[in-house]
This record gives structure tokens, C-alpha cells and sequence, in this order.
């Protein structure tokens, strides 16, 4: 009997642990998509914005713990969306990882003056990725969280 009530706590616990929540800024469902089931398999709630007017209003209404944007394609200038979030007094400790394509010599340079945290050049290893949004959560005093490799 001792050791059942032991371990309901422990049950409980696990149940109401809070999942670390990402917001995904991204054009393209089929990617958004697909990072979004590998960071939740790493256990990671994951939300998702195909825009970047889009992905402020979610930032602001559900404070993820971090932002991943991508800079392609945005129907905004990602670097604005990126000044925004930095700026912003309800959205401006949260970590911003930007994934670019760009081979322009001067974007991690323009990135970082946008106030990103992190700037990683698409196609990227994913295993990297979750070592930045690992080390992005750590410098935002997130200590606690999930997620081994991809």
C-alpha cells in the first residue's frame, strides 16, 4: 500500500509537467511541419505562423518560450518581424533563432542587429538546431526542458 501511494505523486507530477512551448515562423506548411513533429517528438509544444504579422499576434497572445523565424518569403521584411519581436514589451525576452538561405555577406551581421540570438543557415544539421534552442532557452533561464537529438 506505501508504495502506490509513493508513486502517485510522481504520476502527477509527470502529468502536469508544463511542455516548453515554441512558436514556429514559417511560409512553407510542409517545413513548419516538419520541425514541428521533430521538436515534438523531442517534447516540445509547438505553435505555427505562416506569416509574420501572423506569428507576432501569436507571440504576443501565447508567450512561447522561443521563436524559430525564417527569413524566406515572408509577406513582412523577417528582419522588421524579428525588431518587432525584440522590441515588443510583452514579446522581448523571448529568443529569436533565424534560419536564412540568404548568402548575402552581410546577414548574420544584419540578423544579430535585428536582435536575433541565434542565426543558423539553411539546410542546417537539425541535430545544431536543437543544441541553439537548447543553449537559446539556457541564456532565457529556461533550465528545464526536453529533447535528446533528432
Amino acid at each position: 500500500m506505501s508504495v502506490d501511494i509513493l508513486e502517485r505523486p510522481q504520476v502527477a507530477q509527470v502529468a502536469t509537467r508544463q511542455r516548453v512551448k515554441i512558436l514556429i515562423i514559417d511560409d512553407d506548411a510542409a517545413q513548419a511541419g516538419q520541425l514541428a513533429r521533430r521538436l515534438g517528438r523531442q517534447g516540445f509544444a509547438t505553435l505555427w505562423a505562416e506569416s509574420g504579422e501572423a506569428g507576432l499576434a501569436i507571440a504576443r497572445s501565447e508567450r512561447p518560450k522561443l521563436v524559430i523565424l525564417d527569413l524566406r518569403a515572408l509577406d513582412d521584411d523577417g528582419l522588421a518581424v524579428c525588431e518587432q519581436l525584440v522590441d515588443g514589451p510583452a514579446t522581448c525576452g523571448i529568443p529569436v533563432i533565424i534560419l536564412s538561405a540568404t548568402d548575402h555577406p552581410d546577414a548574420v551581421r544584419r540578423c544579430r542587429a535585428a536582435g536575433c540570438h541565434f542565426f543558423l543557415c539553411t539546410p542546417y544539421d537539425p541535430n545544431v538546431l536543437l543544441l541553439i534552442i537548447r543553449q537559446a532557452l539556457a541564456d532565457s533561464g529556461i533550465s528545464s526542458y526536453p529533447g535528446q537529438a533528432f
